[in-house]
């Protein structure tokens, strides 16, 4: 992979995104880094752009998704903090609707960090609401699509969230071969590892669409 690719990045504000960002700034097989964000982070480096936009006017802000040769989305909410409704608004039609933006903008490798379990026939609203965004962006045909499914996300959240804080404390203290379980800066780094992992040639034009199990992120982000 060439030195100076133009990565784009949703969700930056998240866990995985914040790890990210870091990660894509010190590495020097990226030039530059586009943020598409609905508020200013405080991110103080030369290879970072911000573009705020409004997400639910996405169209408005075609210009932001252009020339990203590989898109990271890291996007989503709760169910808690937005409602089952505004849950799936976020973690469903926003990240369908920035995929198709960046597909339109050029973009040729996209990454979208889903969750175990994620299945569009599901009973559970997250699984179920997971399984469809992964089918929306499959139908956009990226060159090459890479779906990340991790566990349990074991990170030091800025926000409150008392349920997942106990899951955590419990799995640390039987998980450490990391079966059901990973860290956020795991994942970031995987996504990149992935990137830049040189591609088998083939003959064939079918987009290539990759699934990343918890087992399979972990080879990518601590390798």
């Amino acid at each position: 992979m060439s030195e100076g690719m133009t990565a784009l990045v949703l969700g930056g504000s998240g866990e995985i995104g914040k790890q990210l960002v870091r990660e894509l700034v010190a590495n020097a097989a990226f030039s530059r880094i586009v943020l598409v964000t609905r508020r200013q982070l405080d991110i103080q480096s030369e290879k970072v752009e911000q573009k705020i936009v409004d997400f639910e006017k996405l169209d408005d802000y075609k210009e932001a998704f252009g020339g990203a040769q590989v898109g990271f989305c890291c996007l989503g909410t709760t169910r808690g903090k937005a409602g089952a409704k505004g849950f799936i608004h976020v973690d469903r039609d926003y990240v369908s609707h920035a995929a198709r933006l960046l597909k339109e903008g050029g973009c040729s490798h996209f990454h979208l960090v889903s969750s175990t379990g994620a299945n569009k026939t599901s009973m559970f609203l997250y699984n179920k609401t997971k399984g469809e965004a992964e089918e929306l962006v499959k139908e956009l045909n990226f060159p090459r699509l890479s779906i990340y499914r991790p566990s349990l996300l074991l990170c030091d959240r800025e926000e409150s969230r008392p349920l997942e804080k106990v899951a955590q404390i419990v799995v640390r203290g039987f998980d450490w071969r990391n079966k059901i379980s990973i860290g956020t800066d795991t994942v970031a780094s995987a996504m990149i590892s992935n990137t830049l992992e040189p591609q088998s040639p083939t003959k064939s034009e079918e987009p290539k669409v990759e699934i990343l199990e918890n087992t399979d992120i972990l080879r990518l982000g601590i390798d």
